[in-house]
């Protein structure tokens, strides 16, 4: 019997209830062709959510050392590493070796549960190359993103303060709270409002974010500015008593490829002594020897409270962490952090060999020859007087950690434009053409190299050659 009061639909479809519901399958037709007649690329860009941005349509089936070789035999020199990610190249064999030995053992030994031998043997290899001795208790998570997020879930808990200070230009991931906290560009954030509240954006030094400064400023100026906002903040925006923790690349990534004057980090450390707040350094794509030492912060000397690490640390394997003192880190309950996957123990295995292998191999050796080697080719180029040449308005980084800033004549015609036509992404499409990847990043039309880096002096030789003709390519068009 139906109850009264319901719909005249639903004592229409009663007679049927109980009874199995054939649905004809023409409800589920679609206009677009059958899998089978997609290819690889086809199939991903129909099927694999648009909010992915992509650099190329190339399937990556096979990776060694600097190159990809894709499902249609492309052979492809990635200057990019997986943004920073394969540090040691594509499929070193230490450290797939040693995925596949725990792969047999135990893949995942779940950190709520017990302790896992595969974590156990990777704290002792990874505390002894942390920046400062202080950072002498781990916890291991799974993404760059969700690192950011256990530092300031840290920072919060062992203050007791809820705000946190970024950077302009920062870049600390795309989940919600990660991108109210990310000020390189707007479309991380954009339309999925309202993101994590409590966050406030003070100044980087850097020249392109001061009006009127150029590649020239000298660095104490720039620094001056950059702590004069810092203060600014702390009295109109977010008061000391309420702020938890400041955050910063020491070399900003997505931001522009700037690494932050040693004296700037000192300035901050001070600031944060003096005001009872903590210092956290995202170093999850500058860290793991990208700039020529384990990590940037170790060059300034500056202690962090809480350091982040991601992206080369197990190079390819999914694992991040972040690294602080066992006082701070005693301050959180049991049970408030973990996660399903954090700390995965094939991750754990791949990331112990990252480690041994950088030891091993001197790879920081090879950094810092290679490093010298590109800086000197853009430096040179630069300096060419040529029409190429000429759009190169500054060179810049640490290590094999490369940003090159373009001075672009179309925004300097007509610099109120709102479309702003960048040269960077063409340089790294005509860089594509000649099977080379490469990345460009920021909104100051900044180009950014970041080999892997075992990269060898006549792979990184074939790299330069691409970027000069690819370059004056473009420069040719303008």
């Amino acid at each position: 019997m139906i109850p009264r009061g319901c719909s005249s639909a639903l004592r229409n479809i009663a007679p049927t209830l109980g009874r199995p519901v054939r649905v004809p399958l023409r409800s589920f037709s679609t206009t677009q062709p059958a899998s089978s007649d997609l290819d690889t690329a086809a199939f991903g860009e129909q099927h694999i959510a648009k909010g992915i941005g992509r650099l190329t349509k190339h399937v990556f089936d096979e990776g060694k050392g600097t190159f990809i070789t894709t499902d249609k035999g492309v052979k492809l020199l990635d200057l990019t590493a997986g943004i920073g990610v394969v540090n040691l190249g594509h499929c070193h064999p230490k450290v797939s070796a040693a995925a596949a030995a725990q792969c047999s053992k135990i893949t995942h030994a779940q950190v709520n549960i017990g302790f896992s031998s595969a974590q156990i043997a990777l704290i002792k290899e990874l505390i002894p190359i942390l920046p400062h001795p202080s950072l002498d208790t781990i916890f291991f998570w799974n993404s760059g993103a969700e690192a950011v997020e256990a530092a300031v879930k840290l920072a919060r808990a062992a203050t007791k303060k809820p705000n946190i200070i970024v950077m302009q230009g920062s870049y600390h991931g795309r989940t919600n709270a990660t991108a109210s906290m990310t000020r390189s560009k707007t479309i991380y954030g954009e339309g999925h409002g309202p993101l994590m509240s409590g966050v406030f954006a003070t100044a980087f030094p850097y020249y392109s974010q001061f009006g009127g400064a150029s590649p020239d400023t000298p660095t104490d100026e720039l620094v001056e500015q950059a702590l004069l906002q810092l203060k600014l903040t702390l009295q109109q925006q977010t008061s000391p008593s309420d702020t938890a923790a400041i955050i910063l690349e020491p070399v900003l990534g997505e931001g522009g490829y700037v690494p932050a004057p040693p004296e700037f980090l000192h300035d901050l450390r001070k600031i944060c002594d003096e005001n009872n707040i903590l210092l956290i350094a995202d170093e999850v794509q500058c860290g793991m020897g990208r700039t020529g030492h384990m990590w940037f912060m170790e060059e300034s000397g500056v202690r962090p409270d809480i350091l982040v690490f991601a992206k080369g640390i197990a190079n390819g394997f999914p694992l991040s962490g972040i690294a602080s003192s066992k006082e701070l880190m005693d301050r959180q309950k049991p049970g408030s952090m973990g996660g399903t996957y954090a700390g995965n123990a094939v991750a754990c295995a791949a990331a112990t060999a990252t480690i041994q292998a950088f030891r091993e191999e001197q790879i920081l050796d090879n950094v810092a020859a290679r490093s010298k080697q590109i800086f000197s080719f853009l430096n040179d180029l630069k300096s060419s007087n040529t029409k190429a040449g000429n759009l190169i308005e500054d060179i810049r980084g640490k290590g094999l950690m490369v940003g090159v800033q373009l001075s672009n004549p179309e925004l300097e015609r007509d610099s109120s434009a709102q479309s702003q036509p960048q040269l960077a992404p063409k340089i790294v499409q005509e860089c594509v053409k000649r099977n080379m990847l490469l990345l460009s990043t920021s909104v100051f039309d900044v180009l950014r190299f970041i080999p892997p880096l075992t990269i060898s002096e006549e792979e990184l030789s074939q790299a330069c050659s691409i970027f000069k003709e690819s370059l004056e390519a473009v420069a040719k068009d303008l």
